[in-house]
């Protein structure tokens, strides 16, 4: 999505959009309008109306790319949802997996400032985020230099409609709290903090990205 829609939205005091979200809000819109056109002239356009205009509306929703803060730590959430594990890899990282429903917001955040140092997408399957077997799951997996060493975000796709749409290319620098890319329709995000960060969630615990502190003093 380029830079004017987001200036006509913010201009028309409309929600803002995630960039990659057009192929899907566009054509969703256009039915919608025209059922609601044609319905005034055709019984059958104004049945079609009622979900037309209900299948865009919770495009929207899904799209919606709210501002956020970022709050104080040195890690925050990447993705807005439920941590689902968390667990210890063999070089002493600890993995924070976040579960994210078709409610969440799915554009993911950098949870450090840093350099991009890797922007690697491995295709895979399409097993449920939820599922121990989304382990082989078509992926992102960005890597960041930052202060506090390498930290790995792990952007994991869904069983339904499977595109990760990055926002940054390796050599870049971002900003802590700053919009990384989209996940397409239910997925999961997973962040590796460093050796040594002992994590301040807990399993069961809703997140939000850019906002919620993963590290513990």
């Amino acid at each position: 999505m380029t830079d004017d829609y987001h200036s006509v939205a913010s201009s028309a005091l409309l929600p803002r959009m995630a960039r990659g979200s057009a192929p899907w809000l566009v054509p969703a819109g256009a039915v919608a309008a025209g059922t609601v056109l044609a319905g005034r002239r055709s019984r059958l356009a104004r049945a079609l109306a009622v979900p037309a205009v209900g299948l865009a509306v919770g495009m929207a929703w899904f799209f919606r790319d709210p501002e956020r803060g970022p709050a104080s730590g040195r890690v925050l959430s990447a993705a807005d949802g439920v941590v689902q594990t968390i667990d210890t890899t063999a070089d002493g990282r600890t993995r924070v997996a976040v579960f994210m429903n078709p409610l969440n917001v799915h554009v993911n955040r950098a949870p450090v400032a840093g350099a991009v140092t890797g922007v690697e997408h491995r295709p895979g399957g399409f097993r449920p985020a939820f599922d121990k077997d989304s382990e082989r799951n078509e992926r992102v997996i960005w890597t960041f230099e930052t202060e506090i060493g390498e930290v790995t975000v792990i952007q994991i796709a869904g069983a339904m409609v499977r595109r990760i749409v990055p926002y940054f290319a390796v050599g870049q620098k971002v900003e802590q709290a700053e919009r990384i890319g989209l996940i397409r329709f239910g997925s999961r995000v997973d962040v590796y903090l460093p050796a040594g960060i002992t994590p301040a969630v807990e399993v069961g615990q809703k997140v939000r990205a850019g906002e919620t502190r993963l590290d513990r003093d």
